[in-house]
């Protein structure tokens, strides 16, 4: 038994059924928030059906727009950062109950993401922009295959684990956590890195190609390109 199935099974001990209940519950609050911010995102990056989308045009001046823009970024990857910290995870670990740990970072990081996509500004400067029908149908249908990968493949790897949702559920039935086998997902059995590159393709499967677009386009793709080499070396390390 590992050390970490160790001190949860003692945890166990002192957890009343009516907890594990809540913590069930609040992990099921966490997933909806997910899911529902994964949605949210596929269509604010898409534009499709909302106002405030990702490519909109400019409604603030431009000035408080960048400002607005800039804050709500920095304060997304602020916070994330610090809760990598370790010093800030003993912090952390002081309030929050290990069961509940996973579920409360997936359920802050959904918050913040909403927050950054609900007071987004739309910012304008159109690069370039399909206006016959058939090309862009054509182009969405791409921007949804590669939604669909990435929603897909966060699946495949476990997303019981990946949300918490099988800790929460073994805590109801006081029993440890473990580790599940290792299983490669089918679609990584395709494409070496499926979710990035699900996520490259609609980020670039654009219709209406914006400044700000493009940049965070470009920006991911350095980001990717640069954690497949790293993932790649850490590989090759651990073989």
């Amino acid at each position: 038994m590992s050390d970490n199935s160790f001190n949860q099974s003692l945890h166990l001990k002192t957890i009343k059924p009516m907890k594990g209940i809540v913590f069930f519950f609040y992990n099921l609050v966490a997933s909806c928030a997910s899911l529902a911010t994964i949605l949210y995102g596929i269509m604010f990056i898409g534009n499709l059906g909302i106002s405030n989308s990702f490519d909109g045009n400019l409604k603030t001046p431009l000035v408080p727009a960048l400002l607005i823009n800039a804050s709500l970024v920095l304060l997304f990857v602020v916070q994330r950062s610090l809760r990598a910290k370790p010093i800030f995870k003993r912090w952390w670990t002081n309030f929050i109950p290990p069961q509940i740990e996973r579920t409360t970072y997936h359920l802050l990081t959904s918050f913040f993401l909403m927050l950054l996509m609900w007071q987004w500004q739309p910012i304008g400067g159109v690069i370039w922009e399909i206006s016959n029908h058939t090309a862009k149908a054509i182009v969405l249908i791409i921007y949804v295959i590669g939604c669909t990968v990435v929603f897909t493949s966060t699946f495949l790897v476990d997303q019981s684990e990946l949300t918490a949702s099988r800790q929460a559920w073994l805590t109801i039935r006081h029993r440890p956590y473990e580790d599940l086998p290792f299983r490669l997902p089918i679609l990584s059995r395709l494409v070496r890195h499926p979710l990035y590159v699900g996520l490259l393709i609609s980020l670039w499967s654009a219709s209406t190609m914006t400044v700000v677009h493009l940049f965070s386009a470009m920006l991911t793709t350095l980001y990717v390109i640069t954690a497949i080499q790293l993932e790649e070396k850490g590989l090759t390390l651990d073989s």
